[in-house]
């Protein structure tokens, strides 16, 4: 597996939406890839959670990672997180 770097903007959000670097890595290594928006790749990866976000107690939390495979490295451009 290349390696995976976050850019800069993917770095700010891990705080703002609750996700690790390494459950992207996670993510990445262990889910099927699909095709995003403007060339970019997508997978999705649950995870349990069972803690607090925001107020409420959500038992799984979906990590999405947006990223570019380049040919020396995978780029996370951004993620998404949603709880349930």
């Amino acid at each position: 597996m290349k390696p995976i770097r976050l850019s800069g903007h993917a770095r700010l959000q891990l705080r703002f939406r609750g996700v690790t670097e390494d459950e992207i890595r996670e993510a990445i290594e262990n889910s099927s890839w699909s095709n995003a928006e403007i060339g970019r790749l997508e997978c999705r990866r649950d995870f349990a959670f069972g803690q607090d976000w925001n107020g409420k107690v959500y038992a799984f939390k979906q990590v999405r990672p947006i990223f570019v495979d380049e040919p020396t490295e995978i780029v996370v451009v951004t993620v998404y997180a949603y709880y349930f």
